[in-house]
């Protein structure tokens, strides 16, 4: 009798190993992975790029640049005008959506920032862009409208 229930425990343990933990969308490949929006908004290109290994995310860098390949985090004159309106600025956003994907490896997880929604949204279809990528292996640059 406890063989069969040994037996049976065996298969329940296989199975739930192949079904269900993990990556609801397939493990991901180990590799840089990046997405950017398809055009300028205001001036300003927003993308993602994160780094997997081992199925997980270990950096992430989120930002946005401008035509030259300026980065918006670096401009402090758009800094100094967009903390007191919106109460945060790029520099500051753009690693508070970092850090939580990176601490909740889920980006259903994520809060959105307070005075940067706009940013918030495009993050979210930036990084499930390039974690599609990363489940594929593809490590094209994904373009997301």
């Amino acid at each position: 009798m406890w063989k069969k229930k040994l037996v049976l425990l065996s298969v329940m343990m296989l199975g739930l190993g192949l079904t269900g933990c993990g990556n609801a969308g397939g493990a991901m490949k180990n590799g840089y992975y990046t997405a950017e929006m398809e055009d300028y908004d205001y001036g300003w290109k927003e993308y993602v790029c994160i780094f997997v290994k081992n199925d997980t995310i270990v950096s992430v860098e989120f930002n946005a640049k401008d035509p030259s390949g300026f980065i918006k985090a670096w401009d402090n004159a758009y800094m100094e005008n967009m903390k007191p309106v919106s109460g945060t600025y790029p520099n500051e956003y753009t690693r508070l959506y970092g850090t939580s994907l990176l601490e909740s490896q889920d980006i259903e997880a994520v809060d959105t920032v307070t005075g940067a929604t706009h940013s918030g949204n495009n993050f979210y279809k930036l990084v499930s862009a390039a974690m599609e990528q990363a489940r594929e292996g593809d490590s094209e640059v994904a373009v997301v409208r």
